[in-house]
């Protein structure tokens, strides 16, 4: 689960902004919107709202910046790219980023700075949760200069092998455009545990979907899972858009590709063979997904197919290429309300709205925000504001992005408003009471007529 997110020197982010799923003592409203771990109390729901450009999806990209980084284990030019343009400060300023999150009922704090395409600090904490001191499990800094790199750590204090270890990780490992994070869950050492439990959230638990993502190896899910299938079809069925069933369409390699393209499917067999989870994705010339898996010796095409009831109870096939884009964004979130309905993994959704008919989103986010058996954290950015009613959302879990003068993204919640609970707050944000909305008065002015062209 998140608890909260930092950064500073990050895209739109020149100041140090923060975002969290902290609830407010004071609010007393839909008490089963929080989530209790270890006697701490979280948030499962939140929404960012925001002008165009206000930074919103800036917040969404940083969090994918530093989840990319720690899978990759290297920084790329994007990095030294993505400091915040405008930043008026003498000398150079590092992009900052810090994580507090829960794994499998731990709490970790993960923190790093990056100058000049090199890490200068990375660090990781059990976090205390502001109850009691951070257990620091390891700390790594390095000299800008010289690059070379320090490790303190009481976890390889604790034997002549730890502190020999340390050594090799420092002079051999320890790269300064590179993290080591993950270097240190690749010994065998149970010392080392909880840094393994720590990665897990980046690598299993947090999930980030984009505007223009596409519904992954869902033809294989449908295939192998019956009880998903199941869920997908009833979920779809329940917008009332035409579906009926949900189906994958299998066929052997030589079916698919035909008998004689040998060289296909003898490139198509060595490619699978490197894939540990013997999957192998691929786009056909329409962008359709189809996916190629290994299953008894044998090997199989899957694609998706969705059945439509036409007049006189005709029904038909349709490929994803012939859907809408809203159907097929809809498909896009079928595993995850499944995955924060049934497990501890947390979805961040840029732009949720894209697409989708407003009360068609608002009623899906509205299920949710009801079902008292959720595992999972929902947060998404929205501009639609439809979705701001608080029989959905406590108003600590509204937030909003603006920009200041200084072109620099604030981040603020609407608790900090202290609104009755009562009021209507859609109507409060249409006017601007809480900002973060377009200031259109220049283009009222604009006299578009004047740009003609003359002919």
């Amino acid at each position: 689960m998140l608890i909260r997110f930092v950064v500073n020197n990050v895209l739109s982010f020149g100041k140090e902004k923060e975002f969290n799923m902290l609830p407010m003592p004071r609010l007393k409203r839909l008490n089963e919107h929080k989530y209790n771990i270890n006697d701490f109390e979280i948030l499962k729901i939140a929404s960012i709202y925001g002008a165009n450009g206000a930074g919103k999806s800036n917040l969404i990209h940083a969090l994918f910046m530093l989840q990319n980084l720690i899978k990759q284990e290297e920084l790329s030019l994007n990095y030294s790219n993505s400091e915040f343009k405008f930043n008026r400060e003498l000398g150079e300023k590092p992009l900052t980023f810090v994580i507090e999150y829960f794994q499998d009922n731990k709490s970790f704090l993960y923190g790093i700075e990056i100058l000049n395409n090199t890490v200068i600090t990375e660090e990781l904490y059990e976090s205390g949760l502001g109850k009691k001191e951070d257990k620091l499990l390891f700390e790594r800094k390095t000299n800008v200069d010289t690059k070379e790199t320090k490790i303190t750590s009481e976890l390889f204090e604790e034997s002549q092998e730890s502190k020999t270890l340390k050594k090799v990780i420092e002079k051999n490992l320890s790269k300064p455009d590179k993290i080591i994070f993950r270097n240190l869950t690749t010994f065998n050492e149970p010392y080392l545990k909880d840094i393994e439990t720590a990665i897990k959230w980046f690598d299993e638990t947090l999930q980030i979907v984009t505007p223009d993502a596409k519904p992954s190896a869902l033809s294989h899910k449908i295939d192998i899972e019956q009880e998903f299938k199941k869920y997908a079809e009833d979920t779809m069925k329940s917008f009332n858009i035409g579906i009926e069933s949900i189906k994958c369409q299998k066929k052997t390699l030589k079916e698919f590709f035909g008998e004689d393209d040998l060289e296909q499917i003898n490139n198509i067999k060595e490619k699978l063979g490197k894939s540990a989870e013997n999957l192998l994705g691929l786009r056909n010339k329409n962008s359709d997904e189809i996916i190629i898996s290994k299953e008894d010796d044998e090997y199989y095409v899957k694609k998706l197919q969705i059945e439509h009831k036409g007049q006189h109870d005709i029904r038909a096939m349709f490929d994803l290429d012939e859907e809408s884009d809203g159907t097929v964004r809809l498909l896009d979130f079928i595993p995850a309300f499944q995955s924060i309905i049934h497990k501890n993994k947390v979805f961040i959704i840029d732009e949720i709205e894209r697409s989708i008919h407003p009360l068609l989103i608002k009623e899906l986010i509205k299920k949710f925000s009801e079902d008292t058996q959720t595992n999972g954290q929902l947060i998404f950015t929205t501009h639609e504001s439809n979705l701001l009613d608080q029989d959905i959302f406590r108003q600590d879990e509204i937030w909003f992005a603006e920009k200041d003068n200084d072109g620099c993204s604030d981040l603020y919640s609407l608790s900090d408003f202290k609104e009755h609970s009562t009021i209507d707050i859609r109507k409060g944000y249409l006017t601007g009471r809480y900002g973060s909305i377009p200031f259109l008065a220049n283009l009222k002015d604009l006299n578009w007529h004047e740009y003609a062209t003359k002919t």
